[in-house]
């Protein structure tokens, strides 16, 4: 086994682009390794991961062989009867190979493949220091990272994310030396910009971490992560309540200091009346604080930011952090209170003069076809379909707002805030801002009856008229964020339980569009719906995927096309329990073959089965076995009871298989063909009225 050696790459920037950091450091040390199992260079990961801060990006790795394997290497030369002449001497080719390899036609090897007899080269010469690769390595992981824009500086033309000021490389104790983007290598590194701004000796590789540690760098993000988590639920607890730590925000403090420390700060408690979202947003978006809530989950009047500094002088830190917050804070609250003056009702007075598309017209035009929708709705899954339509009619108004023209993401939010002020129930209040949920990928559905019907018919106006006017998406243009749309509509029907007629609701959201976007002649409304609610179950086949249903599952359930989403997630469940059974994958295949006798049938099916007709036992007895499942699972369909119906179907396999071996379908007879036809289109229609279980046949 070859001597390996600790390996350390680091290399030092300018403050680096926080939201990229983690994808560089990652493009980083994954080229590192990429480059080195390229060149066979063998090592020991390890625990290893990226390791980086603002002002560095790090590969460290605990074992790393010091140089290549033995380099082996075989080229292939002239076959012998163009190598050779008829007395065996070489000819021209063969001593231009010979002269080619540097050595004498004689030391030549021989093989031999499927057209014969030819001369080959093999050679074997030691491996290379890895010492003297490692130049070449950093330089081709560097090239390797997704940069959009590089940056430029002084007078040579080397490019980067940000400048680059030193690199540290060592193999073991050993300096490596090596010349990248204008800097050279050295043992080097640097320390916090402000607390130890002094080169840090690195001894070795394994020194690093406590190195830099000591001179106030957390260099592993994942330290780095755990700090500020202590530091900011101890300031929260200090303040008597709870803070606010999103996955986001804490991923872009990590990438903003390299030594964080808490600082516990406080607002004006009069700033409290304005939405509690908006001061959140302010304070995570803008300036990367931590709010502190209450057990309630009220926002109160703490904050806590993270410094990157352990300060000797907090309170102006402190201050710092409240006077740079207060203004937004104020903002805030003057467009709460204007808005307040105004009223959400005559907010909406606007909206006829904003396009919210140029074939689909305005947004009250659009708010008056989501109220349609909304009421019919209601009325289908036991919601009150006034108070639907209200607050349909209602929904888009904040948007004339000043709250919402500053902060876009409060949307909803805000409308909900104003309509508790105007004194509207709370059930139109909070749907509101239901109506745009999921907000995001993994966010919640509505949670009340009306936010999802709400949901439900303001995506249905979005997607029927994105594909009436021609906005379907193409590759990667999604202008109106349609698939998002169809994936947020399906999900609040079927994760909610409404029963509804999914085809029939997108035929009215058609019809209920602008005349100049309804469809004519050459594309009815039937097929614009088709056509949208395949869309619809294509958003859908990656939603089951995640939950890890087996695609064979979702395409026996689609291609009956089932009108309601949630009878189709029914479905899709009792699929699921029958291809647990033995049974299951025997009928799967036999219905496939059912299926494929019944295509290629010549003759008019009947619909029932003459008896008379039945001469084979076995034709007489998966007969008589149908019929009784028919009756026992009328009533089971009946209710949607797909479990029920194919645990009787599966009873069925004995039958089934008895008849496939001793009964020839196609028989002479047209009569009895065509009675053995009905049968088994009878067994088949009973199947397929849950699913097309063929699909799960191998």
């Amino acid at each position: 086994m070859s001597e390996q050696k600790s390996l350390l790459v680091e290399l030092g920037t300018e403050e680096l682009p926080v939201k990229a950091l983690p994808g560089l450091a990652q493009a980083f040390f994954d080229g590192v390794i990429t480059a080195l199992e390229k060149r066979g260079i063998g090592f020991e990961r390890g625990d290893a991961k990226p390791l980086y801060t603002p002002r560095r990006l790090a590969v460290l790795l605990p074992a790393v062989d010091v140089e290549q394997p033995e380099q082996k290497s075989e080229v292939l030369g002239p076959y012998l009867n163009i190598a050779l002449d008829a007395n065996g001497a070489p000819t021209k080719a063969l001593e231009g190979f010979a002269a080619k390899a540097g050595i004498d036609w004689t030391a030549l090897e021989r093989t031999t493949d499927g057209k014969g007899e030819r001369f080959v080269h093999r050679a074997v010469k030691p491996g290379a220091k890895t010492a003297d690769l490692l130049a070449d390595i950093v330089r081709e992981a560097l090239a390797g990272m997704p940069i959009p824009k590089p940056m430029r500086w002084g007078a040579h033309e080397y490019a980067f994310a940000r400048p680059v000021h030193w690199l540290v490389l060592l193999l073991g104790k050993d300096v490596v030396p090596a010349q990248v983007l204008g800097v050279t290598s050295d043992r080097m590194s640097r320390g916090h910009r402000f607390e130890h701004d002094k080169p840090v000796w690195i001894n070795d590789p394994g020194d690093y971490v406590m190195a830099l540690q000591g001179a106030k760098v957390l260099v592993d993000p994942d330290a780095r992560r755990a700090r500020i988590v202590a530091e900011v639920e101890k300031a929260a607890a200090q303040a008597g309540g709870s803070a606010r730590i999103t996955d986001d925000n804490l991923e872009q403090v990590v990438c903003l200091t390299e030594w964080p420390a808490a600082v516990l700060c406080s607002f004006e408690s009069a700033f409290l009346a304005v939405p509690q979202e908006a001061l959140i947003e302010t304070m995570e978006i803008n300036q990367k604080f931590f709010p502190v809530l209450s057990d309630g989950g009220k926002l109160t009047e703490h904050f806590i930011g993270i410094a990157n500094i352990e300060s000797q002088n907090v309170d102006e830190v402190r201050k710092g952090y409240e006077r740079v917050i207060r203004p937004r804070f104020s903002d805030a609250k003057f467009f709460f209170d204007e808005d307040l003056k105004q009223g959400l009702v005559s907010m909406g007075n606007g909206l006829k003069t904003v396009t919210y598309q140029a074939k689909l017209g305005s947004v009250a035009d659009k708010v008056a076809r989501v109220a349609a929708l909304a009421e019919t709705i209601a009325a289908q899954v036991g919601a009150d379909p006034e108070q639907a339509r209200k607050a349909a009619l209602l929904a888009k108004n904040d948007l004339q707002s000043r709250m919402v023209n500053e902060f876009p993401e409060l949307q909803g939010i805000a409308g909900r805030h104003y309509a508790l002020a105007a004194g509207e129930p709370k059930e139109i209040a909070l749907a509101i801002d239901e109506a745009y949920q999921p907000r995001f990928a993994g966010d919640d559905i509505a949670l009340s009856p009306l936010g999802k019907v709400l949901a439900i018919a303001e995506r249905l106006d979005t997607l029927a008229g994105g594909f009436a006017a021609g906005l379907k998406p193409t590759g990667n243009k999604d202008p109106f964020a349609l698939r998002r749309n169809a994936l947020g509509l399906a999900r609040t029907v079927i994760e909610s339980g409404f029963n509804l007629d999914v085809r029939q609701l997108i035929y009215k959201a058609i019809e209920l569009l602008p005349d100049v976007v309804q469809p004519h002649a050459d594309r009815n409304t039937e097929t614009m719906g088709l056509d949208l609610y395949d869309f619809i179950l294509d958003r859908l086949r990656g939603y089951y995927a995640d939950k890890g249903v087996p695609a064979a599952h979702f395409n026996a359930v689609a291609e009956l096309k089932p009108a309601s989403l949630y009878d189709f997630d029914t479905r899709l469940d009792a699929i699921g329990t029958f291809a647990t059974l033995q049974e299951a994958e025997a009928l799967a295949a036999a219905n496939k073959r059912i299926g494929n006798i019944l295509k290629k049938a010549d003759i008019a099916i009947p619909h029932a089965v003459d008896r008379a007709l039945l001469t084979d036992p076995a034709e007489s007895a998966l007969a008589e076995a149908v019929e009784a499942v028919l009756g026992e699972t009328d009533e089971a369909l009946h209710h949607h009871d797909y479990v029920t119906v194919l645990n009787h179907l599966a009873r069925l396999r004995p039958q089934v298989d008895a008849f496939f071996d001793s009964v020839m379908v196609n028989a002479d007879d047209p009569a009895v063909r065509a009675n053995r036809l009905a049968l088994l289109n009878r067994l088949a229609d009973r199947f397929r009225a849950v699913a097309a279980i063929e699909h799960l046949s191998t």
